[in-house]
C-alpha cells in the first residue's frame, strides 16, 4: 500500500502566458493526483499536488519540464 503525500511547489522561469497551468492541470489528472494550480503576480507558478507518493513525485518531477513552450529554472517546494 503507498502512502499518501501532499506538496506545495513554487515554478520559477518562463511559465506564464505558455499554457503550464492548463497542462499541468492534465498531467495531474492523467497522473490522478488533485490540487491546484495558479498563476502568481511576481511571474511565477504555485501548485499543491495530493496523492499517491509515487504520482505526487511524478508531478514535482513533470513540473521540471512542464509545457512545451515554458522554460523552467528552478522548482522549489
Amino acid at each position: 500500500m503507498e502512502s499518501k503525500k501532499r506538496v506545495h511547489v513554487w515554478i520559477m522561469g518562463r511559465v506564464q502566458g505558455v499554457f503550464f497551468r492548463m497542462e499541468t492541470q492534465r498531467a495531474a489528472m492523467a497522473q490522478g493526483v488533485t490540487g491546484w494550480v495558479r498563476n502568481l503576480p511576481d511571474g511565477r507558478v504555485e501548485a499543491v499536488f495530493e496523492g499517491e507518493a509515487l504520482d505526487v513525485n511524478a508531478m514535482v518531477d513533470w513540473c521540471w519540464k512542464g509545457s512545451p513552450k515554458s522554460l523552467v529554472q528552478e522548482v522549489k517546494k
